[in-house]
């Protein structure tokens, strides 16, 4: 019974070997991300005699490397929760916080959680890169967020509102059709320097060609605004620069927020999980596999507490003899993109209204006592997470295991 302790750090790491009882085997020592250490670290710990788990925390991306190779050498690699470490043990007055200590530290978490140890897979490949798109997902959403205020910036001195002229949604490839408007029509002078015959069959004709839905009816309505608008900017090759750049920054954001959406979609069906977690109210092709993807595998959980615990959305305790503080803030520990994702959920769910839905009935009730919107939302989350994890580990668990 070997437990190998590794703290793993950006390009290196401690690692530390013991057996129970406090029996050192290895004190203490560093390797390197590097073929070399990697491989010879795996024939120490073969050479040990007994059965050998490792654990380490999945830090960052910096422990995938020793994560994935370690398991391809057929040892046992279970990575575990930065925040259980870091509570583990807490038994002295003293404050040590070295990369050794870290690695006994893990070492020890791993002889005292031996039995309930779970190994990492290929499968945790999987949920780790659809983590690492829903980052990217959620970095791009951002850059095309500032890229769009950008753009309605510049337009409010050449075309003053040419963004609240249309309200359809966006395509499958990311483009809108205001910012294609916008791309041809960039300045007001473009409309109002023609007839209104002209401007219309142009329009229609742009419309046509854009496969967009032509009404003549709108063609009017924004012809006669352009009459109204007073520009700041001049009708000229530079102001026409300018916004042709914005609106290919724009375009750019778009196209690769949609292709990781559909990407993110595509990777969160191959995980069993996915048909029962698609099925859930408020849940859709682009927020079923964020939920996957910030919740990963809810069998690492051992109870509903546990998975709104890492979400941050569980209610905190404040008790002490005789007192007992009724009400209490949520904890905010957990995974800010968790929380982030479940109140997306919550907010489709306001909008869509599916009267059957217990979290719906819930977020409903909580409103109708008067409740706050970030005490009933919260309390919706944290209603929604806990279903979620019993269905989901019931569905796993009716599933065939493989040998």
């Amino acid at each position: 019974m070997n437990a190998v302790g590794i703290d793993v750090s950006k390009g290196k790491s401690m690692v530390a070997i013991l057996r129970p009882f406090g029996e050192i085997v290895y004190s203490p020592f560093e390797i390197k991300h590097t073929s070399h250490d990697i491989n010879s670290l795996v024939d120490l710990i073969h050479s040990v005699d007994g059965e050998s788990r490792v654990v380490m925390e999945h830090t960052g991306r910096y422990y995938e490397v020793l994560a994935h190779q370690l398991s391809e050498a057929d040892i046992f690699v279970s990575t575990i929760n930065p925040k259980l470490i870091k509570d583990f043990d807490n038994d002295s007055l003293r404050k040590v916080k070295s990369d050794k200590a870290d690695a006994v530290k893990i070492a020890r978490y791993a002889l005292d959680k031996w039995q309930n140890l779970k190994q990492y897979s290929l499968m945790d490949e999987l949920r780790n890169q659809l983590k690492t798109m829903n980052r990217q997902f959620g970095f791009y959403m951002k850059h095309k967020t500032a890229m769009k205020n950008n753009l309605i910036g510049i337009l409010d001195q050449t075309y003053p509102g040419v963004n609240t002229y249309f309200d359809s949604p966006a395509r499958s490839d990311g483009s809108q059709k205001w910012v294609d408007f916008a791309s041809i029509y960039w300045h007001v002078d473009c409309v109002r320097k023609m007839s209104l015959n002209a401007f219309t069959d142009h329009y229609q004709k742009w419309c046509k060609r854009k496969k967009y839905n032509f009404s003549k009816s709108k063609a009017e309505e924004i012809y006669g605004k352009a009459k109204e608008l007073v520009p700041v900017l001049p009708k000229d090759e530079i102001t026409k620069r300018i916004i042709k750049q914005a609106v290919e920054q724009l375009n750019s954001a778009s196209s690769t927020v949609e292709e990781l959406r559909i990407l993110m979609n595509d990777t969160a069906s191959k995980l069993p999980e996915y048909p029962i977690v698609m099925a859930m109210n408020g849940v859709g092709p682009s927020l079923g596999p964020q939920l996957i993807a910030e919740i990963g595998d809810v069998t690492r959980f051992t109870h509903k507490g546990a998975v709104t615990a890492f979400a941050g959305v569980d209610p905190g305790v404040n008790e002490s003899g005789t007192f007992s503080q009724k009400s209490f803030p949520t904890s905010k520990r957990g995974s800010a993109d968790l929380r982030k994702t479940l109140f997306l959920v919550m907010d489709v769910l306001i909008k869509t209204m599916p009267q059957d839905d217990p979290v719906y009935q819930f977020l409903d009730k909580k409103r109708s006592q008067g409740k706050p919107y970030y005490v009933y939302m919260t309390a919706g989350a944290n209603k929604f997470l806990r279903i979620y994890y019993g269905r989901v580990k019931e569905y796993l668990a009716s599933l065939p295991q493989s040998e």
